[in-house]
């Protein structure tokens, strides 16, 4: 199961501790090195190319959350605003979370997921010839 370990510093479990600065993050669910910097959002808390996560926060960017374990991209959420956000489920502790896109995130990836539904309906397609 994936799990995105940061490199250089360890991560506090709570905002009354010593907040160090992550630099970068190593994916395990396909072992990209990611930058904590991301374009469009001030929490990278995603690999941008396999769009996993890791449950660290319980607000975005307080990594205040005790589970830890990986989050896998379940679906696209589109806010009022129109921005997109993944919805992530925590392998762990089974928690949903919506976490806005990051401008480098891999827009195949996006789509397979936002159509996943539709490649995989409730019902029989050739429902729809009886219409």
């Amino acid at each position: 199961m994936p799990i995105i370990i940061p490199e250089e510093v360890s991560l506090p479990r709570h905002p009354s501790r010593d907040r160090a600065r992550v630099r970068s993050f190593r994916c395990v669910h396909c072992g990209l090195d990611v930058p904590a910097d991301a374009p469009g959002t001030a929490h990278r808390n995603h690999c941008p190319t396999c769009l996993w996560s890791r449950h660290l926060d319980d607000t975005p960017g307080d990594r205040a959350a005790d589970c830890g374990s990986s989050m896998t991209p379940i679906a696209v959420h589109v806010r009022h605003n129109g921005e997109w956000a993944l919805v992530h489920h925590c392998t762990g502790c089974g928690a949903l979370d919506a976490n806005r896109i990051a401008g480098d995130d891999n827009p195949l990836a996006l789509m397979r997921i936002a159509v996943a539904p539709l490649a995989r309906p409730p019902f029989p397609l050739d429902w729809f010839a009886r219409l």
